[in-house]
């Protein structure tokens, strides 16, 4: 019997016998940092990402723009020195699931991975769906036949589509991390060449006067004591969920990685230093040469706000600005396929452990992938797909509204994980200390209460789309319902699977106790 094969078939109250961890059987050492950091690059969507975000941005916070987008990047660094401390301690594909239960117990480590798994369908179905809207869009621009984009909202065709794009994703991803980084390391080159194309062209339009509004960048741009209210520090934090989400992936992936302990910590800031750099410039371009106001081609104006590189890729790009169009397809497209990382290996991990059935820890032998799992989960963010957009729209999109709520959640466990873990070496020195008991608790203790504060919000149902339940918001029914699913079927896997929920295969443990593995 190989390597390999011992790992999968050992049963999962031995491989932690002595309170660690161990290995599940995945191809280590497949990515180095370079890989890592296109892939969390990736699972974040830049081009996706700013084409819906800078309209409803800039609308809440004016020229302040450049702030608010670091006003949100504070949360997400603090963190991820979480995450890069808890790897480094326990480094496992199960990230949020296994730290949990390791410092908190089984109770809130599973709801912590099942935070992570729901949001992760709930994005990856969002995702297809944007691809399919491109796709079609593309087509139009391609051929001039305007007629094509609107079969995006032909119901069966959109969905026969989105299931394609899915199937794909699903065939990469399982052909494990050596056929997934060579196909982000094109895609994401891609996407962010374009964007900075976008933003140097925007730049040379102010430069040479031919810009609509032609700004020139000021301090107080960068200024978040110059933003009009507490409500758009709100939304600050609220915008840090949606546009730097996703480079948690690099620590999932942790397993795999060259360097284990050390390698995807660093990639995780990097990829966070990276975006925000990205966003930065892109945002500053934009700013310069729309302004905000509600008139022309102003970040305001009907039309722009809603899709601003639709709106603004000719005017700035000229005849190339169909390649945004295109770039934001494979940004749509790479994150659906990087995206699915998370989720596999988070129901390996908890199948590993016995929170889940012991299929979730099938790998495949040829390509050491958790096979089994990754078609799961894109199977049920297809059938979710295939059903809401079935019901509304607007439900798929509460849904994505209601993923904020769900990623607080799960960031905010995994940070808090991190300073119960090491709350026994908190005075061993003053870094210590920031690193490992500051910097987690405060960005943790932010996203929770973000997340309590999104619920209170959420009821009420000019939150989202409208659509209300008994006059509650279909966002918070929605959110709340999915978390309180969990909780069902936490309760159900616990009559099925006791041992995990006794803390038999998973025990609680501290920084200061030896951890035993098999990495």
């Amino acid at each position: 019997m190989t390597a390999v094969e011992r790992a999968v078939a050992t049963p999962p109250a031995q491989v932690a016998e002595a309170g660690g961890l161990s290995s599940k059987g995945l191809s280590a050492g497949s990515l180095g940092l370079v890989g890592s950091v296109a892939i969390g690059v990736s699972t974040i969507a830049p081009a996706y990402t700013l084409s819906g975000a800078l309209g409803p941005t800039a609308s809440a916070v004016g020229e302040q723009l450049p702030a608010i987008f670091l006003v949100g990047f504070l949360p997400m660094l603090l963190v991820a020195l979480g995450y890069r401390h808890l790897n480094r301690a326990m480094p496992d594909a199960g990230t949020t699931f296994t730290w949990g239960s390791r410092a908190f117990g089984p109770w809130i480590g599973w709801m912590g991975g099942w935070g992570l798994l729901a949001s992760t369908i709930l994005v990856l179905s969002n995702l297809a769906g944007i691809a399919v809207d491109f796709l079609y869009l593309l087509l139009a621009q391609l051929t001039g036949n305007d007629s094509l984009a609107d079969l995006t909202r032909n119901v069966p065709v959109n969905i026969a589509t989105c299931l394609a794009f899915m199937a794909v994703a699903c065939w990469i991803a399982y052909r494990g991390m050596e056929a997934t980084k060579v196909v982000q390391y094109v895609l994401v080159v891609f996407q962010v060449v374009v964007l900075l194309w976008f933003a140097i062209a925007a730049y040379a339009h102010v430069a040479a006067g031919t810009a609509f509004e032609g700004l020139q960048i000021r301090p107080e741009w960068f200024n978040p004591l110059e933003v009009d209210s507490f409500s758009a520090f709100a939304a600050g934090v609220s915008l840090s969920v949606f546009v730097y989400w996703g480079w948690d992936v690099v620590l999932t992936m942790n397993e795999e990685t060259k360097g284990t302990r050390t390698t995807p910590g660093k990639a995780a800031t990097t990829t966070i230093f990276v975006i925000v750099a990205l966003y930065l410039a892109v945002a500053l371009a934009v700013l310069s040469f729309s302004g905000t106001g509600a008139a022309g081609l102003g970040l305001g104006a009907e039309g722009i706000g809603e899709n601003v590189f639709a709106g603004l890729a000719g005017p700035v790009m000229g005849p190339a600005a169909m390649l945004m169009s295109l770039a934001v397809l494979s940004s749509s497209a790479a994150s659906l396929q990087s995206t699915i990382i998370s989720p596999a290996r988070t129901m390996l991990a908890m199948g590993h452990y016995g929170a889940l059935s012991p299929k979730y820890t099938r790998i495949t032998p040829r390509y050491r992938s958790p096979g089994y799992a990754t078609v799961a989960a894109a199977v049920i963010a297809s059938v979710f797909y295939a059903v809401m957009r079935v019901v509304s729209e607007d439900v798929l999109w509460d849904t994505i509204t209601a993923l904020g709520m769900m990623v607080c959640f799960y960031y905010g466990i995994t940070a808090l994980a991190c300073v119960w873990y090491f709350r026994k070496e908190a005075f061993r020195s003053a870094g210590t200390f920031l690193g490992k008991i500051l910097a987690p608790g405060v960005g943790g203790l932010l996203l929770l209460v973000f997340f309590v504060q999104t619920s209170v919000d959420s009821m009420d149902p000019a939150f989202g789309s409208g659509s209300e339940i008994g006059g509650v918001g279909l966002v918070f029914v929605l959110g709340v319902g999915v978390l309180a699913l969990g909780v069902v079927v936490m309760l159900v896997e616990r009559a099925r699977r006791p041992a995990f929920f006794r803390g038999v295969t998973l025990p609680r443990a501290d920084s200061t106790e030896p951890t035993v593995d098999a990495l």
